[in-house]
Parts: structure tokens; C-alpha cells; sequence
């Protein structure tokens, strides 16, 4: 995948010039790996969903709220994760996925440099994020192993209509918990890639999470944490589910 991100022009042109397969081997949804298994950059953005930034108790941001997860966070779509504390909390995300790269990218251009979106969950422990008080450092609590999960699918810019108005739901143990759309945005998906392509060069396979709907466990009364054995399933676009479960961090691991 590392490879085709860096061409992707090429990429798309010859994809389009295929026939559907009909002689491949078939795999599950749940073989899948993360569609960028290796970007360079992950960015972030906090509170850019109104109503979560009404159950958070936060402003309306005037400025995209950024922080990054470090690459050794991602993960596949499905799988175990271990949980290092009694506060972790979930967040399903649009996860945009960039094609071609660059700096200085308009909003009106950005769908041009999107690969793809993909399903995401910024996984967080409360506590290590939240630390200290009067200047919190988002980026430790949200990049333990397994904090990024990402897939299983791609949805490449043909396959949507339209980026502002994108479904993503969770829930937890069957039970949904966030149910929600980028219409609800406080800063679009193309004024996302603009702003970062502003200040960094965006290269392929950056990945940009670009926030959480409302419904996360902090916000609940009381405050409900995930704990072993509960299992989330996160889907954007209607589409193919990813699913996690979690157990208490082994201490001892290497």
C-alpha cells in the first residue's frame, strides 16, 4: 500500500482501466490490515464536531484543534488491544487517507489529493491525555499500541458523493453510542487538508483523524471506561465494520 500512495495517479488510472476480477482468491474483511500500514505523518483534530464539543464543555474551536498519534499506534481493523488503564475511552472517526501530497492546498482542490476515507477510532486514556491540568498533552494518551485502529476498507473519492455528509456510528457490547455525520463538522474534511498542507507538506499515506461525533464515555453520567471483554464496532459509509475487543494490559510485555 506504501507504494501505491506514493503513485497514486498512475494507481487509479490503471485501476480504472480493469475488469472486475473474477478469478482472484477471496479473503475476509477480517484479513484485512490497515489501509496505510505505514504513514509518515498522523494528524488529529479535537472537538470538530459541534455537538461533541457541547458534551465535552467545550468552545466552538476558532481554530482546528491539532495533535498527532504516533505511527506505532495504528493497527488493523480487527483485533485485541490491550487497555493500560481503568480510563480508556473510545471515538469513532472519519480517517482521511492522503494520495497525492503537497503544500498549499486550497479546499477547493483537496478531494484531488484524498486517496481514500476509512473507518478510525482514537482510542484514549483520559487520564495520561488530560495531564497536567493546566496544559494537557493529548498525543501520549492517544498513541498506546493499538490506539489507532484503522479499515478494513477504503473508500476511494468516487465511492462518495459527497465528503460533508459522511455516517459513522459505534457501539459498545451492541449497544450504539455515537451515530453521527460530518455534517456536523465544525471544520469540513477539505478545510482540514488545506489547513494542515498550510504549515506541513503533506506526503501519501498521511493520515488525518478528523474527530468524533458525540457520544463518547467521558461525556456519559456516570463517566462509563472501557474494561476487558467489552468489544466496539466502528463503521463509516454503512459499510464493511471494524470491530475490536480489550483485555488489561500485561505489564510485563515486551
Amino acid at each position: 500500500m506504501p507504494e501505491l500512495y506514493s503513485d497514486w495517479q498512475q494507481f487509479t488510472e490503471w485501476a480504472e482501466s480493469r475488469t472486475v476480477v473474477t478469478d482472484g482468491t477471496p479473503f475476509l474483511a477480517t484479513e484485512a490490515g490497515p489501509p496505510s500500514p505505514d504513514p509518515r505523518q498522523v494528524f488529529a483534530v479535537g472537538i470538530n464536531y459541534r455537538q461533541h464539543a457541547a458534551e465535552s464543555g467545550w468552545p466552538v474551536p476558532e481554530v482546528p484543534l491539532v495533535f498527532t498519534k504516533f505511527p506505532s499506534s495504528i493497527t488493523g481493523p480487527h483485533g485485541e488491544i490491550a487497555l493500560p488503564s481503568d480510563v480508556v475511552d473510545w471515538e469513532v472517526e472519519v480517517v482521511v487517507v492522503i494520495g497525492t501530497g503537497g503544500r498549499h492546498i486550497s479546499a477547493d482542490r483537496a478531494r484531488e489529493h484524498i486517496a481514500g476515507v476509512t473507518t478510525g477510532q482514537d482510542l484514549s486514556e483520559r487520564r495520561v491525555q488530560m495531564r497536567p491540568k493546566d496544559g494537557p498533552q493529548y498525543s501520549l494518551g492517544k498513541s498506546y499500541p493499538g490506539f489507532a485502529p484503522i479499515g478494513p476498507v477504503l473508500y476511494t473519492t468516487d465511492e462518495i458523493p459527497d465528503l460533508a455528509s459522511i455516517p459513522l456510528t459505534c457501539a459498545l457490547n451492541g449497544r450504539t453510542v455515537q451515530q453521527g455525520s460530518t455534517a456536523d463538522l465544525i471544520f469540513s474534511i477539505p478545510e482540514l487538508v488545506s489547513y494542515l498542507s498550510g504549515i506541513v507538506r503533506l506526503l501519501p499515506g498521511d493520515l488525518i483523524f478528523t474527530g468524533s461525533p458525540s457520544g463518547v464515555g467521558a461525556g456519559m453520567t456516570p463517566p462509563r471506561f472501557l474494561t476487558s471483554a467489552d468489544t466496539i464496532v466502528s463503521a463509516i459509509m454503512d459499510g464493511d465494520e471494524m470491530r475490536q475487543t480489550f483485555r488489561d494490559e500485561i505489564r510485563d510485555e515486551q
